[in-house]
């Protein structure tokens, strides 16, 4: 999923000269782009999606040092980091990994809401909230869990794809989700009797203990590199047997890493690791892929944890 941000630099000349070196970059002149962005920024020096560009394809040329300096400049120029700067230098190990900021999660998503669905489902062949319905289903009947859940949580909750595989499954369904474009598609399903525009971790926070007996996350914990925090609240909030689902990209090894999409990936065995350490017991987890790119399912996990 890639959409492109612009914020305006409030001079039109500048604004001109960066839609004059996108056009050359689509063509494949990445110096030219470069050198057209260069003037950019120095008709505008405050110009962070100029900026971004630039570092982008700096990096694209081979030209490191330039790069980190313009996605420097982009991050200082914007600190809310909406363009996901800082991600940037993660990948090249210019600053320690850690969780994107709001700032970027929430442009990305308000931007993407409008074709969310189609781009997802019919480009990406998305499959999360399918594979988590099965995974629950068979989690639910090892545990001997009643065959109705009362309360579910759905973090990330988008447009409300993982409230519609489970409607029939669920009494009351609350969606928590960090762009209000996407809780906006997502109050249009009528599949919520709540909805919240809340950071998933805070806004599974401010629900009391034991309220929820399942909570759901398709596709949301890639956007973030400390699962700790989030599964520290859902053994919190899930009632006695209750279940916590989630869809994740994956990797070899034990770590987690930052993908190429700037998305991360949690290797099985950190997720075992860290579900363990929160107190729940892992009734499931499967190597299954929720989505493609480029035509190629991306390695995935579905996992899904019981408290005792």
């Amino acid at each position: 999923m890639a959409v492109r941000l612009f914020m305006s630099s409030g001079d039109l000349l500048a604004d001109r000269r960066f839609d004059f070196a996108r056009d050359l970059q689509l063509r494949g002149d990445l110096a030219a782009a470069a050198g057209l962005l260069e003037q950019a920024t120095e008709l505008a020096p405050g110009f962070a999606s100029a900026w971004f560009a630039l570092g982008d394809i700096r990096e694209r040329l081979g030209e490191r040092d330039k790069a980190i300096q313009a996605f420097r400049t982009a991050l200082a120029a914007d600190p809310n980091d909406r363009h996901g700067a800082a991600l940037r230098l993660m990948r090249m190990g210019e600053q320690p990994l850690a969780a994107p900021s709001q700032g970027y999660v929430q442009a990305l998503f308000d931007q993407y809401a409008p074709k969310f669905e189609a781009a997802l489902v019919d480009d990406l062949g998305y499959r999360g909230p399918a594979i988590l319905f099965r995974a629950v289903l068979a989690a639910r009947h090892a545990v001997r869990k009643p065959a109705f859940f009362k309360r579910a949580i759905d973090l990330g909750c988008g447009t409300g794809l993982a409230a519609r595989a489970f409607a029939k499954e669920v009494d009351s369904f609350i969606g928590i989700d960090l762009s209000p474009r996407m809780i906006e598609k997502a109050r249009e399903t009528g599949l919520y009797a709540q909805l919240d525009v809340i950071d998933m971790v805070q806004g599974l926070a401010d629900q009391p203990d034991t309220s929820a007996d399942l909570i759901l996350a398709a596709d949301t914990v890639i956007y973030l590199h400390d699962l700790a925090p989030l599964l520290r609240q859902v053994a919190r909030v899930l009632t006695p047997g209750g279940l916590f689902a989630f869809t994740a990209e994956t990797c070899p090894g034990d770590g987690v890493i930052l993908g190429e999409g700037l998305r991360y990936a949690h290797s099985a065995a950190y997720v075992r690791a860290v579900v363990a350490a929160a107190g729940l017991t892992l009734a499931r987890l499967d190597d299954l892929s929720a989505r493609n790119e480029d035509n190629t399912p991306v390695p995935g996990l579905v996992a899904v944890a019981a408290k005792a």
